[in-house]
């Protein structure tokens, strides 16, 4: 079979396609035949390394998938979750807080491969409303997106939430999950061509950063108080921002940090202003049954930018490290 794997870090030239032996299918395992990858920031990452972070080479990058089980032609999608199944925290349900967690293409091997072995308990029905790019790009970005503003901070209707980075498959998924618990969302494009594409996922209000600083536009958008909510993953490029625009008892949750991790909290606004600030990785595996239910009946709508061939993943990779896209981007016909 054909596999997508970086030996060694460093730029687009890295990702090689492999001709490696298919997978057999332990007892708890099923064969899959994927059909459509969808990319993540962490693909990036794991190509060109970061220092501290240590990914076992050579790996299969790809994290969230969809196919077609051998033998018996279900439509699947991929549970990106990796964990020991058995803690007490997997037990309890909450498999993303196992000590043993990790994703596909991360920790291990991951889906960027035209055959996988997938553990049965790491499937879901794909629903049949669905292409299998669309259900590829779900299940990071919506459970992500879902855990940080369901889970961690609640969102209730007449709150504001303010998504940073709307063109993202994260800032997507936050937008539609804010505006369907009923919030007012306010979001942040880089390009007056993305305004119409975030106002059609739901945002109330969209605010250029290139052109207007998004502090003051939160402010003057909520008559001085700011807002309820910030979903952040931008990291050190907006956190400043994140702060100025918080409300008072205002939280801030975060999930990344793409443009660097290290920056400065002033505590004393902090403290003062009985803020928050929740760190989020991804979420319990069970969510994502709710998710596709609600996928399901459109009300949750994956973003698609392109859809790349599996033989064109150094331009997907190239496309997803630039600005311009909107949406995720997807590896199609593994």
């Amino acid at each position: 079979m054909r596999a997508i794997r970086v030996h060694e870090h460093g730029g687009v030239e890295q990702l090689k396609i492999d001709d490696l032996p298919v997978p057999k299918a332990a007892s708890d395992e099923v064969l899959v035949k994927i059909r459509a990858v969808a990319m993540n920031h962490m693909d990036l990452w794991v190509r060109q390394g970061i220092p501290g972070w240590r990914i076992p080479l050579p790996i299969i990058p790809g994290c969230e998938a969809s196919g077609v089980v051998e033998g018996t032609g279900e439509e699947v999608v991929v549970i990106p979750n990796r964990s020991c199944g058995s803690c007490a925290a997997c037990r309890e349900g909450n498999d993303h807080h196992c000590p043993s967690f990790g994703l596909y293409g991360e920790t291990e091997d991951g889906l960027d491969c035209e055959f996988k072995a997938i553990p049965e308990r790491n499937l879901l029905p794909k629903p049949k409303s669905l292409s299998f790019e669309e259900a590829a790009a779900i299940p990071v970005t919506f459970l992500t997106a879902w855990h940080m503003l369901v889970d961690k901070c609640g969102v209730k209707p007449g709150q504001t939430v303010l998504v940073l980075g709307a063109a993202s498959g994260v800032g997507s998924a936050g937008i539609q999950i804010a505006k369907l618990r009923g919030a007012r969302v306010l979001t942040t494009v880089g390009s007056e061509d993305k305004v119409a594409h975030a106002r059609e996922l739901g945002a109330d209000e969209v605010i250029n950063y290139r052109t207007a600083e998004i502090a003051k536009e939160v402010k003057r958008l909520t008559d001085g108080r700011g807002a309820d909510i910030v979903f952040e993953h931008i990291g050190k490029a907006t956190w400043e921002q994140s702060l100025r625009s918080l409300a008072f008892g205002g939280k801030i949750v975060l999930c990344g940090a793409t443009t660097g991790a290290k920056v400065e909290i002033y505590l004393n606004h902090l403290f003062a202003k009985q803020q928050q600030i929740i760190g989020s990785t991804m979420g319990p595996s069970r969510t994502l049954k709710r998710i596709y239910e609600l996928a399901a009946e459109r009300k949750l709508r994956p973003v698609i930018d392109k859809v790349y061939k599996f033989s064109e993943v150094q331009a997907a990779h190239r496309r997803l490290e630039g600005r311009e896209r909107f949406g995720k981007i997807i590896l199609s016909g593994c």
